[in-house]
């Protein structure tokens, strides 16, 4: 069986797949691989057992990460929780992976997937990562959804939101795109870890339209919270999210996420997904269990190199950077994000 490369971002082929394909996601359409050509430079291409001219029966997409700091290599796809490839039959994905295997070793350092199922084992891909996936079940009514939340650290912080007299902004306009990002720099600065460039979320605006939202809690016209979701078909992403540790008390990512998952269930999706975390972020995987999410296993593969990830995150993480910038002013941090996000992917 042949295997085939195309430009996602030019051929149509593509954006008709991701329109109509079950295992599609925001993170396969041309609005994520857009904003990450516009942001990293990135290239996207996608391989495929259909010959040209003919409608695509599947598809697996990657970018291009040529970094001098991390290595050359294809990953499916950069920043994406996930990444699931659009292949159905047995005999065409067998046909993709010794297709990878073959040109992972004519010169890339590694070319990874990042799917949401468990069906390359039988491959020549070796695990690379392991975290956990949440998701929430929308299809239920909206007062069983709110009943299934954790009572006292879920339900009672949405409803002191409410007495405190937190508002939310919503849209994705500069304005709410900034209050998002100064939140953003407080946040990761908590982490340990600099921000992503403000491009890059400019660009994930620009490239989905009013498939993104961002939606910012105010507490006496003061921004303290703030998430940007994605929504494609019955499905809503909630992919990013901010806050002012000072004003954690009042709930106002609480009241965010509730007002999210409504809006999603009043917009016909059916699922909210989470998002990953890592295996060893328990505290993480609870919070989230605390809104009803259910808790599957999700692992990345890779042809080519093993062990843990070398991107640049974990590079800052490790050669004294990260000590040193954790006592920088805010627009270090900001520098040092724009410079090493486009070497992690």
């Amino acid at each position: 069986m042949t295997v085939y490369t195309l430009d996602p971002l030019t051929d149509p082929r593509w954006r008709e797949l991701v329109a109509r394909h079950p295992r599609a996601s925001a993170f396969h359409t041309t609005e994520w691989l857009t904003a990450l050509k516009r942001t990293y430079g990135y290239q996207p291409l996608a391989v495929t057992t259909s010959a040209p001219g003919r409608d695509l029966e599947d598809g697996i997409a990657f970018c291009e990460v040529r970094s001098w700091l991390t290595g050359r290599r294809l990953v499916s796809l950069p920043f994406a929780d996930h990444c699931e490839p659009m292949v159905d039959r047995g005999e065409a994905l067998s046909a993709i992976g010794n297709h990878l295997d073959r040109v992972q070793r004519a010169g890339w350092k590694y070319i990874e997937l990042r799917p949401q199922t468990d069906r390359f084992g039988d491959l020549h891909a070796t695990e690379s990562a392991h975290f956990w996936l949440h998701a929430l079940d929308l299809r239920p009514p909206v007062e069983t959804l709110f009943a299934t939340l954790h009572k006292d650290s879920t339900r009672r912080k949405i409803q002191r939101a409410t007495r405190e007299g937190l508002t939310c902004s919503e849209g994705r306009s500069d304005n709410l795109l900034r209050a998002f990002y100064d939140l953003l720099v407080k946040t990761r600065h908590r982490h340990h870890v600099p921000p992503q460039p403000l491009a890059w979320f400019r660009n994930l605006a620009d490239s989905f339209g009013d498939a993104l939202q961002v939606s910012v809690a105010h507490h006496r016209h003061r921004p303290v919270a703030a998430v940007v979701t994605l929504r494609h078909g019955q499905t809503t992403i909630y992919k990013y999210g901010a806050s002012d540790d000072a004003f954690h008390p009042l709930g106002g990512m609480h009241m965010l996420l509730w007002k999210m998952i409504e809006a999603a269930r009043a917009a016909g999706c059916t699922l909210v997904d989470l998002g990953r975390c890592d295996t060893d972020n328990p505290g993480l995987a609870r919070f989230k269990e605390r809104w009803g999410a259910a808790r599957s296993e999700m692992r990345y593969w890779r042809f080519g190199a093993t062990g843990q990830p070398s991107g640049a995150l974990r590079t800052y993480a490790t050669n004294g950077a990260r000590q040193l910038l954790d006592h920088a002013p805010g627009i270090c941090r900001v520098a040092a994000g724009r410079f090493l996000y486009r070497h992690a992917g």
